[in-house]
């Protein structure tokens, strides 16, 4: 059998041409699911993009787009404790007003208004809960005296010290249901979540539990009081309450922010004494009430001594 000028028969240049036409075949079908792998790659990245953009565009932006339902009964973002509103809470009548000709009761013949409080309480914070156990009887005794105003402002800035559950802002939402749906309850309910707290970095109570506490603490409209806590319709409103608290002036103050809770504005003046002491907190009262007066005073007494 004759050789050509490498010195192959044609039988070896068949197995040859065999192996290496094989061997292309093999490459060109390695290529081709090389190719068809990256194209199920690129179509699997662009399926999870997409994925991600409806999920932004059909979850995320419309709970950031969603108007915040504000609650209407409140003043400055605050719930205002007069004596009507204890006489109410605690099933009294209102004394009726004067009569055309007749005096007026004593207390509200004073030369000065009643001082009003500001109390900017987070119901996660113990030292909030303390100042509430330690004053509350004494408060409660002054706005029956027609003394004192208080303006409880609930806000959150423990929301990141319950486990991720929000507590703190979930509950300041769920006072303002309470003001909102139930206000013959609000005080009540104040004063359960300052005294009864969960522990800090716990989850906190669940939005039913919320619910359960301020309809045994008394609401009467239980459907809009559960409802409400329940669906958490103030949970906006607590956040951007408690952002306009950090960063405006505080009611009745020029350049007082909010720095921590709680937070005690007596006439606009922080209360930065012991809040465990009651006798401590009424000096700085009586301190601040005697100023107002002197001040009021001052001119009729100099006016007198000309």
């Amino acid at each position: 059998m004759s050789s050509d000028e490498t010195g192959q028969t044609p039988d070896a240049r068949g197995r040859r041409d065999a192996v290496r036409e094989k061997a292309q075949q093999v490459k060109a079908r390695q290529s081709r699911n090389r190719v068809l792998r990256l194209s199920a790659i690129l179509l699997v990245g662009f399926a999870a993009v997409a994925g991600a953009a409806y999920w932004v565009t059909s979850a995320v932006l419309p709970t950031l787009s969603e108007p915040t339902i504000n609650p209407t009964a409140m003043t400055d973002d605050g719930v205002v404790i007069d004596r009507t509103l204890q006489q109410e809470t605690a099933g009294e009548v209102p004394e009726e007003p004067a009569e055309e000709g007749e005096a007026p009761a004593p207390e509200e013949t004073a030369a000065t208004e009643p001082i009003r409080i500001h109390l900017f309480v987070d119901y996660l914070s113990e030292a909030a809960g303390e100042f509430q156990r330690a004053n509350a009887t004494q408060l409660t005794e002054w706005v029956d005296q027609g003394a004192v105003e208080l303006v409880y402002h609930p806000v959150a800035l423990l929301t990141s010290k319950s486990n991720g559950t929000k507590y703190s802002q979930r509950a300041a939402g769920a006072a303002a249901c309470v003001y909102e749906h139930a206000p013959e309850a609000f005080i009540a309910f104040n004063n359960e979540l300052l005294t009864n707290q969960p522990p800090v970095d716990s989850d906190g109570y669940t939005d039913a539990e919320l619910a359960d506490r301020a309809i045994a603490t008394g609401a009467d409209d239980t459907k809009a009081v559960r409802a409400c806590i329940e669906n958490e319709d103030f949970f906006g409103w607590a956040r951007e309450a408690t952002e306009r608290a950090l960063n405006e002036p505080l009611p009745g103050t020029d350049d007082v922010s909010l720095t921590g809770a709680p937070m005690i504005l007596v006439n606009g003046e922080p209360y930065v004494g012991s809040l465990d002491k009651p006798e401590e907190f009424a000096a700085f009262l009586l301190a601040l009430d005697s100023e107002e007066y002197l001040k009021t005073a001052q001119p009729e007494d100099e006016s007198e001594g000309q």
